[in-house]
Formats: structure tokens, C-alpha cells, sequence
């Protein structure tokens, strides 16, 4: 399987620039390669990204979340989500592992 080389831009602007909030990559079939399905601009929420993610079909995502410290620091972690819908969710950092059964559990 093959990685559609917007798929690695996109990535590294959304880690470098923080130029994206999300970006959801599917399977393409046709051209056995992973590309990217959309992208979520740094304003939209994490409900805007589990709303763009179908309710039938498995999707994979990167999820840039920012959060404050108790120290009040303010701080942004990546994590990697496969989506496996109807079935479970993987959501992954890099030492955090959710697993999830369903959409409503992912908030």
C-alpha cells in the first residue's frame, strides 16, 4: 500500500505550522494508496472532526490537541486515530492507547 506523498505534506505542515487542526486520510482502492480526505482548519473543534469521520466506513486521522498544564502551561500533543467504524477506535499517542466502541465515547 502506497502513501500519496500530500498525505506526508500535509503531516509535516500540521506538525511544523499547525496549519491544520485534523486531517483525515482514507484507503483509495483504486489506486492502493492512502491520500488524504480532508482537512480540518485550526479554528474547527474535535466534535467538528468526529462529525467528519463516516459512520460506515474506517478512516485514519492525525488530531492536533491543545490543552493547558496544571502548571498553566499550554501544550499540544498529535495523536494518530484509526478509525474503525461500528467496530472500535484506536486512538494513540505516543505513550496512550484509547480504545473506544463507540462515537459518543470518543468525547
Amino acid at each position: 500500500m502506497a502513501v500519496h506523498d500530500d498525505c506526508k505534506l500535509r503531516f509535516l505542515e500540521l506538525k511544523a505550522k499547525r496549519t491544520y487542526r485534523f486531517i483525515v486520510f482514507k484507503i483509495e482502492e483504486k489506486q492502493k494508496q492512502v491520500v488524504v480526505e480532508k482537512v480540518g482548519e485550526p479554528t474547527q473543534s474535535y466534535e467538528d472532526f468526529t462529525a467528519s469521520l463516516p459512520a460506515d466506513e474506517c478512516r485514519y486521522a492525525v488530531y492536533d490537541f491543545d490543552f493547558v498544564t496544571e502548571e498553566n502551561c499550554q501544550k499540544s500533543r498529535i495523536f494518530f486515530i484509526a478509525w474503525y467504524a461500528l467496530i472500535q477506535t484506536y486512538a494513540l499517542d505516543v505513550c496512550v492507547c484509547v480504545c473506544v466502541c463507540a462515537r459518543a465515547r470518543l468525547s
